[in-house]
C-alpha cells in the first residue's frame, strides 16, 4: 500500500494536471469561435464556385479542349491522397479519425491493383500514416509556424499538387479532412478535386443558355487552379474548427475525469489516514492497560 506521502503528491499531480487541462480547455474555447465563423464564411463561396464551373462545364462538355484538371487524363492508375490534419494533438479522435478513412481509401485502392501516393498537409498525419506508408509519401507540408491561416497557404499547396499533375505524377487527387459540424461532432469527408466531380443538379423548365468571352475552355483554365486552392483552403479552415471543437471537448471530459480522480484519491487518502490514526489510538489504549 502506498504511503500518505505517496497519495499526497498523487493528489497534487493530478490537481495540477487538471488545471492544465482546463487552461487547454478555455484557450480552445476561445479560439473555437473565430476558427468556426472562418469555416462557415467559406462554405458559400467554395459551393459557389461550384456552380459557377459546373455551368461553364457543362457549357464547353462537347469541346474537346477542355482542361486536364476537368477531365483528367483519362487513366485512373495512381492515385493522391491528399490528407490534411492537425499540427498538434490532445484532440481526442480528430486526427486519427482523418488518418483512417485515407488509410481505407488507401488500402481499397491497392487491392484494386492501383499505385497510392500521399501529400500530408498536418505533422500528426504524416506521422501517423509513415509508419504504415513511409515510401508512398511523396510531399509534406507543415503549417505549425502559421498563426492564421491565409488563403496563400491553401494556394501554395494548390500550386504544388497542379505542378505534380502536370508532370505526370498521378492521375486522381482526393482530398482528405474534417468538415466541422458542431463541437461535439467532426465529420471525416473524402473529396475528389482531381478530375474535378461536378454533381448534377435537377432542373425545371428551360435552361438558360449563355455566351461566354472569352471561350468556355480559356476561362476554365483560369478557375480550375483558383477553384483548387479554394477547396484545399476550405478544408483547411474546417480541419481548424474542427480541430479546436475536438480539443475543447476532449480537455473538457479530462478536466472531468481528473475531478473523478481526484475525489477518488482524496477519498483513499482520508480512508487510509484514519485507519492509521484508529490503529495508534488502539496500540496507545493497549499499552495503557497493560500498564
Amino acid at each position: 500500500m502506498a504511503s500518505l506521502k505517496d497519495m499526497r503528491v498523487r493528489i497534487a499531480s493530478t490537481k495540477a494536471t487538471q488545471k492544465i487541462t482546463k487552461a487547454m480547455q478555455m484557450v480552445a474555447a476561445s479560439k473555437l469561435r473565430r476558427a468556426q465563423t472562418a469555416a462557415e464564411a467559406a462554405r458559400p463561396y467554395a459551393e459557389r464556385m461550384d456552380a459557377v464551373i459546373s455551368n461553364i462545364a457543362g457549357a464547353a462538355s462537347g469541346s474537346g479542349s477542355a482542361p486536364a484538371l476537368l477531365t483528367g487524363t483519362g487513366n485512373y492508375k495512381v492515385h493522391l491522397l491528399l490528407v490534411c490534419t492537425g499540427e498538434r494533438g490532445l484532440s481526442g479522435a480528430f486526427n486519427s479519425s482523418i488518418v483512417r478513412l485515407a488509410r481505407e481509401r488507401a488500402l481499397s485502392l491497392m487491392n484494386q491493383g492501383k499505385d497510392v501516393k500521399f501529400f500530408c498537409v498536418g505533422r500528426k498525419g504524416y506521422e501517423q500514416l509513415r509508419r504504415q506508408f513511409d515510401k508512398q509519401i511523396v510531399e509534406h507540408v507543415e503549417l505549425r509556424s502559421v498563426k492564421v491561416l491565409g488563403f496563400k497557404n491553401a494556394e501554395d499547396i494548390a500550386k504544388q499538387v497542379i505542378a505534380m499533375f502536370e508532370a505526370g505524377d498521378f492521375d486522381v487527387c482526393t482530398l482528405f479532412y474534417s468538415r466541422f459540424k458542431s463541437v461535439i461532432a467532426q465529420v471525416p469527408t473524402a473529396q475528389q478535386i482531381i478530375p474535378l466531380v461536378l454533381e448534377e443538379k435537377e432542373t425545371s423548365g428551360a435552361a438558360a443558355i449563355y455566351d461566354y468571352e472569352p471561350a468556355e475552355d480559356e476561362i476554365l483554365s483560369s478557375l480550375l487552379p483558383r477553384n483548387l486552392a479554394v477547396q484545399i483552403f476550405r478544408a483547411l479552415l474546417e480541419n481548424n474548427a474542427s480541430f479546436y471543437g475536438a480539443q475543447m471537448s476532449a480537455m473538457d471530459n479530462a478536466t472531468r475525469n481528473a475531478g473523478d480522480m481526484i475525489r477518488k484519491q482524496t477519498l483513499i487518502y482520508n480512508r487510509t489516514r484514519q485507519a492509521m490514526i484508529t490503529k495508534e489510538l488502539i496500540e496507545i489504549i493497549s499499552g495503557a492497560e497493560a500498564i
